[in-house]
């Protein structure tokens, strides 16, 4: 790794304060960048100021023809040109080469979701199971389910949560999203029902001092993938539709708001969205939101 690139990370995770997750996908992407350009300028002491448009366009072809998926090479530009902007500001090149190379074609492709009855059957299930069991993993399932779904969380945000962010009193729970950006996001009663039948359960498990709120039985926090296994395998069950991942909750979530005639800047702050084109897209998945509108709308529907 060159000294330029371990000081572009170093200021993402101290500066700018991205997620480590974040960083390392940058870290993939630029060292990728290096070994490529290393070969296809001969070049083992590399320099920065040499890698020009080309050797960048050059980039992206090969990762096109290794297969990569078009949304995948064009994260590796953004993350190209994030890097070639901060040399630039530090003085270390004399342009962003990156700035005028321009990125695959993406399809906007609407995300899955679950439809209202599969919802509905689905935490008839969780409930049902969780009453009746009133165990550890069973109501602990309910309330990763009325998170996810209930309040739009991302799988990183669920599984970083501690139990002192929670002020269900109030019914809001306050949550570290993308970039570490906090925000405070409103719990449903179904899910704070769900939680404080769960606490006692979890603090039989969870060592002293423990701040997470989801921990495995051995008392850690629980970890993503962990998280993302339990909820996959419930979904399979429950949902038609195939490939149906943890993050479908959200999409659900957010698709259900805008169904029931919420306002799309409602639903960026709930999802915690930077910008509003990220959040348009749930718009194109409302079909029958739109109908209701042209049906109520229009003088001859």
């Amino acid at each position: 790794m060159t000294p330029e690139v371990a000081a572009f990370l170093d200021h993402l995770a101290g500066t700018r304060n991205l997620s480590p997750n974040t960083v390392a996908a940058y870290r993939r992407d630029l060292l990728d960048l290096e070994g490529f350009a290393r070969v296809y300028l001969c070049r083992d002491d590399l320099e920065w100021s040499e890698v020009d448009r080309g050797v960048i366009r050059a980039f992206l072809g090969e990762a096109g023809r290794r297969g990569l998926a078009p949304r995948t090479v064009a994260r590796k530009l953004s993350a190209v040109r994030a890097f070639f902007r901060h040399l630039h500001r530090a003085g270390k090149v004399t342009s962003n080469p990156a700035s005028l190379v321009r990125g695959p074609k993406l399809d906007r492709t609407l995300p899955g979701h679950l439809r209202a009855e599969e919802v509905a059957a689905l935490f008839r299930w969780a409930e049902t199971r969780a009453a009746r069991e009133n165990g550890f993993a069973e109501t602990r399932l309910l309330a990763i389910l009325e998170l996810l779904y209930g309040s739009g969380l991302r799988l990183s945000e669920l599984a970083s949560l501690n139990a002192r962010s929670l002020d269900l009193d109030r019914g809001q729970i306050r949550v570290l999203g993308k970039g570490r950006k906090e925000r405070i996001v409103p719990v449903t009663a179904a899910a704070a029902r769900a939680i404080r039948r769960h606490l006692p359960r979890r603090d039989e498990v969870a060592g002293p001092g423990t701040r997470a709120l989801l921990v495995g039985r051995h008392g850690r926090r629980l970890s993503n993938r962990h998280i993302q296994r339990l909820v996959q395998s419930v979904l399979e069950d429950f949902a038609e539709s195939a490939g149906l991942s943890v993050h479908s909750l959200r999409h659900t979530f957010a698709t259900h708001l805008l169904d029931a005639g919420a306002d799309l800047m409602a639903v960026k702050e709930l999802l915690g969205h930077a910008s509003l084109g990220t959040t348009q897209i749930y718009a194109h998945t409302s079909k029958e939101r739109l109908r209701r509108v042209y049906r109520g709308a229009h003088p001859r529907a």
